[in-house]
Order: structure tokens, then C-alpha cells, then sequence
């Protein structure tokens, strides 16, 4: 199955309408700051949201300027040029107890320029129903205006129906099972277009030195030993905090539609720079996504070595972080080709991992065993059993385990489990997810 990137929604407006509070309105949490003072929202945020049934990224934009020669102004609508080039549909907000706004004439001309499906949301609406100030907006040329108060939460239900109604139709596509959606991930300027072209065999995506060519995932198909292998070549991923320039910040949203979408993760590291935290929460992003992952050590022609430096940098790599312990790794020159096409046969190996599932009496032996090593911590006194375990599912691995007492199993005897599993059917580049249940299906 190829599946689809979520659609993403961008919640735009001029300063202090409030487009954060119903950013978290909408999400349920406060995760944007919300102060009264326009310019708070600077850094862009996102996070997924899910309405009857349709799941999409809501994206909250710092207060459009149009006219402003003020450095924080311009970087902004940069960043809400960015934002719109990147949704799929925008909601434009402005404020019904201010009224109508010159800048919400210039704003809305903007965004009627962008050709995206535009939700027109009045806000600060907090009478409702007895406040009709909405209907003002209709002068904006823009459909109808949505009234609601992100406060108190009126009205926010319509203007979610709204948003959903104009979300692209999701495309029904073939259930292809010789399909593989990987992609290509890793900080910026580590050489994924290089990796993806020398695969290939042909220059299909723009190669440069400069970080952050990239700006767009680009699907690529290669057909491989009698599958189908897309591949998702995106933009570099960086550390929160380093993200100053907007098309970099949502090169970030484009990785994570990426990883999303992929059944199998790459994760390119520059060899010639020292393992960065950064690739290690971009592995536990991919892992976190269910997907199988695979690190891809590049650059190793620049590397100087003997017989045992790729054996000390593994092991550095493997204790860097637990979940690489059981991930493969490659080491690779896009430029010279040593080792990438060997990267293929990799891919289609953990691929089948990640659809393994074990039956129910190899699983229950195995489980008898690993209890009878090493017994579960008692839990307030009383003795923990494990009862029986079914694996549920697989793309990732589930593993549902029965037991008398769902909260007395400890996290460190859950990695102790998985070990087991994982010594036993190996599971490589694949997480396992462990469930733990009562005798009456209670966690």
C-alpha cells in the first residue's frame, strides 16, 4: 500500500487574533504560547490533529505584517509564505471584536493569490449565538465567515467541519503488495540526494554542498528483485533551536509527513562528523512511527581507517543509544558507490522483518521460558504472572501480553522481554511494541 502524506492546515492572521489559542483548542493541550501581546508566536509550530475521522497537521504561524520593514515582521512572513506553500488548506483568522482590519483586506488578497481552499474564522466571539459581528467579514470576498470563541470553544466545531470539508479527497490507492515506501532521512548536507542518485544510477534530484537544497520529499520509484521501491528523498532535519530560516522549519514538517508515510526509514550520518544527538532523535522518530530503519554511514571514503574502525565506530553507535542495538548498519560512499547498492537487499530484509509474526504457541513457549529465567518483580507484595501472550499485529510487531497484575510489569522487565524476542526471531530494524493487559483486557 503507498500510503499518503496527512494534509496540513495553516492557521493564519495578523498579530493577537488569537490564532494559538485555537491552535490549542483545536489539539486539546496548550502547546503554543498564548500571551496577550502580538509577536509571541515566532517559531512556527505543528503538531497532528484528527476531526470525524480525518487526521491532518495544524500548523499555528506567528502575526502577518504585509507592509512592516521590521526584521522580526519580515522573517515572519517568510515564514507564512512558507506555511502556505506548504498547506493544503489555509484558515485565515481575524477579529470580531476589533472588526474589520486594514490588514485583513492585505492579508486576504495574499492568500486568495496562494490558490489553496481558504476557511474564513471570525474569533473573539464570545456572545455566541447573540453576536452576529461575523457577517461584517463577508466583505473580505473570502465565503462565509465562521463565528467562534477559542476560549470558550463555540463555535469551533463548525469551523472544523469546514476544514475537514475541504480537505483533498483521499485517493483510494491499489493495495500493491510488492510496494515499499522508504525514505531517505538524516540531517542536512549528509548526501541524501547523492545516496538516492547513486542508486538510481542517473542524477534525478539536485545535488549541492549547500545545506538544505532540498526542500521538497520527491518520490522516486526503483523496481527491485520483484518490488517496488519508492523512494522519499527529503529535506535535511535539524534540532528545533536551529531552525531560523522558515523553509528549513518546514522542511522539518515535510521529514515527518515523510516518515509517516514510509515503511522503511534510511538514516544517512556523515561519517566525518561525530555521532550528533540529532540523528539519534531522528532514528527515534522513525521508530516511534512504526517504521523499520536502517543507519546508513556515509561518506566513508573520506574517513581514515584500518580493519578496526568500523568496528569501533558501530560499537560507539550501538551505545549511543539502546534502540540501535538492534538496527543495521552500513557504512557507504554515495560517491564512489562502495557498499550503497548492498543498502537494497538491506531494506527488503527488514521489510520482512517488520511483517513477521510469530504463532501463538512459539510465542507462549518462549514467554514460559523467559518468566522461568527471570521471574517479574513482585507487585505490592503479591506475586506478578505472566498469563499467556498473542501477537496482534505486525507493521510494527505487536505483542499483547495477559498478566494478573497490568501495572506491577516494569519497564526494565519489558526490555528484558524484548531481548528475549529478539534473541530468539530477531525482529533486526524492526521496533517491537509490547502491550500489557489484565485477565479482562484491562491495561
Amino acid at each position: 500500500m503507498v500510503k499518503q502524506a496527512l494534509p496540513a492546515v495553516a492557521v493564519i492572521g495578523r498579530p493577537n487574533v488569537g490564532k494559538s489559542t485555537f491552535f490549542n483548542r483545536v489539539l486539546g493541550a496548550r502547546i503554543a504560547i498564548v500571551e496577550d501581546v502580538p509577536g509571541v508566536t515566532r517559531d512556527r509550530n505543528f503538531a497532528r490533529a484528527e476531526w470525524a475521522g480525518r487526521h491532518f497537521y495544524l500548523i499555528d504561524t506567528g502575526g502577518l505584517e504585509p507592509e512592516s520593514t521590521e526584521p522580526m515582521a519580515l522573517a515572519i512572513h517568510k515564514q507564512v509564505e512558507a506555511a502556505i506553500e506548504e498547506s493544503d488548506v489555509l484558515v485565515f483568522m481575524v477579529d470580531g471584536k476589533a472588526g474589520l482590519h486594514p490588514l485583513d483586506y492585505q492579508i486576504a488578497e495574499m492568500l486568495r493569490r496562494s490558490n489553496r481552499p481558504i476557511v474564513l474564522v471570525v474569533n473573539k466571539l464570545d456572545r455566541l449565538p447573540e453576536e452576529l459581528g461575523h457577517h461584517d467579514f463577508w466583505a473580505l470576498g473570502l465565503g462565509e465567515p465562521h463565528p467562534v470563541s477559542s476560549v470558550s470553544g463555540k463555535g469551533s466545531g463548525d469551523v472544523l467541519d469546514a476544514i475537514v470539508a475541504n480537505l483533498p479527497e483521499q485517493a483510494e490507492t491499489p493495495d500493491e503488495e510488492d510496494t515499499l515506501s522508504v525514505a531517505v532521512i538524516g540531517k542536512p548536507n549528509v548526501g541524501k540526494s547523492s545516496f538516492v542518485n547513486r542508486l538510481l544510477g542517473e542524477e534525478r534530484m539536485v545535488v549541492s554542498d549547500i545545506a538544505g537544497t532540498t526542500r521538497d520529499s520527491i518520490d522516486t520509484p526503483l523496481r527491485y528483485h520483484g518490488r517496488t521501491l519508492i523512494f522519499i528523498d527529503t529535506a535535511g532535519l535539524r534540532r528545533q533551536s536551529r531552525i531560523d530560516e522558515s523553509l528549513e522549519y518546514y522542511s522539518a514538517l515535510r521529514t515527518e509527513r515523510a516518515i509517516e508515510r514510509a515503511d522503511v526509514c534510511l538514516l544517512l550520518i556523515d561519517a566525518t562528523e561525530p555521532v550528533h544527538n540529532q540523528d539519534l532523535r531522528i532514528a527515534e522518530k522513525a521508530l516511534e512511527a512504526g517504521c523499520g530503519l536502517i543507519v546508513v554511514v556515509n561518506k566513508w571514503d573520506l574517513v581514515e581507517k584500518d580493519e578496526k574502525t568500523a568496528i569501533a565506530y558501530e560499537r560507539h553507535l550501538r551505545e549511543s543509544a539502546r534502540s540501535l542495538r538492534w538496527v543495521p548498519i552500513i557504512f557507504t560512499s554515495a560517491l564512489t558507490g562502495q557498499r550503497v547498492h548492498k543498502v537494497l537487499d538491506l531494506i527488503l530484509e527488514v521489510a520482512a522483518e517488520r511483517t513477521r509474526r510469530i504463532p501463538t504457541p512459539e510465542l507462549n513457549d518462549l514467554l514460559e521460558q523467559l518468566e522461568y529465567r527471570q521471574p517479574p518483580p513482585h507487585f505490592r507484595g503479591q506475586p506478578v504472572k505472566l498469563l499467556y501472550a498473542t501477537q496482534a499485529n505486525v507493521v510494527p510487531p505487536t505483542i499483547v501480553i495477559f498478566t494478573n497484575h497490568p501495572k506491577g510489569i516494569p519497564d526494565h522487565y519489558l526490555r528484558y522481554l524484548e531481548n528475549g524476542f529478539r534473541e530468539q526471531w530477531g525482529f533486526t530494524g524492526v521496533p517491537i511494541r509490547i502491550k500489557i493487559r489484565g485477565r479482562r483486557g484491562e491495561d
